[in-house]
């Protein structure tokens, strides 16, 4: 388990064993202090609150923030019965063809939840099927279900999911990055 403290208060989010890179990677990251001070520096509500670039430790305001990186990719781990709901833990990554994650930037999931109708759209759009999990968690917990398959999840946060809302909630620039930095710390609780 782990504690993620912002001003806005703290998260606890458990790390799934399912996903064995990503979870060792994030414990190995925590415990080097590679994630203290950095920034949520991407906000969308009713999306998701992403934060862990290095480069965010010392940002300006305003400055472009989401490129910084530590050198290397985790492999990607998909399971079909871990996926977007709210609170998801996720790693970020660029377009690779992989779809490898980042070392070090991770998002929280907030989402919203949807009518079956729009999952509906989604399938056609999307060319893939839901399944009664994926049904059942976004049309009552809600998520993001776009997401699911093409980004890992690797934890989730069991509590303090009115924090997510917080932060999702705050002022934003075109880029999406908050107006007023919101820092965090992360480490190990069990």
């Amino acid at each position: 388990m782990v504690l993620i403290s912002t001003p806005y208060g703290d998260m606890k989010a458990v790390l799934y064993n399912e996903t064995p890179q990503h979870r060792d990677n994030f414990i190995k990251i925590v415990k080097d202090g590679v994630l203290d001070s950095t920034l949520f520096h991407r906000v969308i509500k009713e999306f998701m609150i992403q934060g862990g670039d290095p480069n965010s430790k010392t940002a300006k305001k305003g400055q472009m923030l989401g490129n910084g990186d530590l050198g290397y990719r985790v492999p990607a781990e998909f399971n079909e019965n871990i996926i977007h709901k709210k609170g998801a833990l996720a790693a970020a990554r660029d377009m690779n063809p992989q779809k490898a994650s980042s070392a070090c930037q991770f998002y929280i999931c907030q989402g919203k939840v949807y009518t079956p109708a729009e999952l509906d759209n989604f399938e056609m759009r999307m060319g893939k099927k839901f399944s009664t999990l994926q049904r059942d968690t976004y049309t009552t917990t809600g998520g993001v279900p776009f997401l699911d398959g093409d980004y890992t999840v690797f934890g989730q946060v069991v509590e303090g999911l009115e924090v997510i809302d917080k932060i999702a909630a705050v002022k934003t620039d075109r880029n999406d990055r908050p107006l007023e930095d919101i820092r965090m710390t992360v480490k190990i609780i069990e």
